[in-house]
């Protein structure tokens, strides 16, 4: 039987963090599950929590908050390191799975069994995602995304894809003209989770910690699809997801790590192949958009601030 090592990164979600541990406790999973915490310097008594109430729990406290992407290689590191271990005599088993998981998600019994047996099925798939639902019961529309190319990131920005949220060139971005309960291919799934084969994520290397928060997953899905592999959208299984638990308690700084994402993803993918004019009226474009959503989210109640 396969096995899997989950990743949770939290950050001062204690309350959270409790119920997403409650809920993977209870899953029944038919193969070898392991559980890592990684703490990011949180302040709300998450680690004793965790230490007090799950014990097996394998937990990493960092000294600082090094963001998602920093977070989550430690941890990684750690699981790859062991599966290089696993031949060793007395060496420690490692994980074939790695999947993110928000601390901000509830994943019901068979979800980790569902999308593990996707993979073993789909050998030529490299990472995949389920269906998030928000607690509304709507779709989370990043669990299926195409990647930000210039064009497509023109059309979300301009806001073509709410106005035509049915149109196949338009809505690219979030493959809102998409049936959500058909599987498909896409360009990501989200970091909120996703499963991804730890011998792809050997091959293609750790999250890139140039980005703080957001971004790093698409940079992650990219980078796999340049090595060939397919990422899967799997609305077959599904898990809910309350969102913003952590971003939520600085928007302000919340909203520009989200605008720098965006910057550094085009720097990285797309910038050495785009005319330096188009370069200009993109980055221009996103600083615009970043003091807009700042200016909106200055004038709402704090209770209702947010990114985006």
């Amino acid at each position: 039987m396969p096995s899997l090592a989950i990743v949770i990164v939290s950050y001062n979600t204690c309350d959270l963090l409790r119920a997403c541990l409650r809920s993977l406790q209870e899953n029944d999973a038919h193969h070898a599950v392991s559980i890592w915490v990684v703490d990011n310097a949180s302040t709300d008594g998450s680690v004793a929590m965790v230490r007090a109430e799950f014990p097996w729990v394998r937990l990493i406290v960092s000294p600082r908050n090094g963001g998602f992407a920093y977070a989550n290689n430690l941890a990684i590191r750690a699981i790859l390191d062991e599966a290089g271990l696993a031949a060793a005599p007395h060496g420690a088993s490692g994980a074939d799975y790695i999947m993110l998981l928000n601390p901000d998600t509830i994943v019901p019994r068979g979800a980790l069994d569902g999308l593990t047996a996707y993979m073993e099925t789909h050998p030529d798939v490299g990472a995949c995602g389920p269906k998030l639902l928000l607690p509304d019961g709507s779709l989370d529309l990043a669990c299926r995304r195409s990647f930000p190319t210039p064009e497509v990131a023109f059309y979300r920005m301009i806001g073509l894809s709410r106005l035509f949220p049915r149109h196949p060139r338009f809505a690219r971005y979030n493959l809102t003209y998409l049936d959500e309960n058909s599987e498909a291919d896409v360009d990501a799934v989200v970091g909120a989770c996703m499963l991804v084969r730890a011998s792809v994520a050997r091959e293609v290397g750790l999250l890139d910690e140039a980005f703080f928060m957001y971004g790093e997953d698409l940079d992650w899905a990219y980078r796999m699809k340049q090595y060939g592999w397919r990422i899967r959208y799997v609305p077959s299984v599904t898990v809910y997801h309350h969102k913003r638990a952590s971003s939520s308690q600085r928007p302000a700084q919340t909203i520009r790590w989200f605008y720098d994402a965006m910057r550094i993803f085009h720097r990285k993918h797309f910038a050495a192949t785009t005319p330096a004019l188009f370069n200009a009226v993109i980055e221009a474009g996103i600083t615009l958009k970043e003091y807009l959503s700042l200016g909106s989210n200055f004038l709402r109640p704090p209770i209702g601030r947010r990114v985006g």
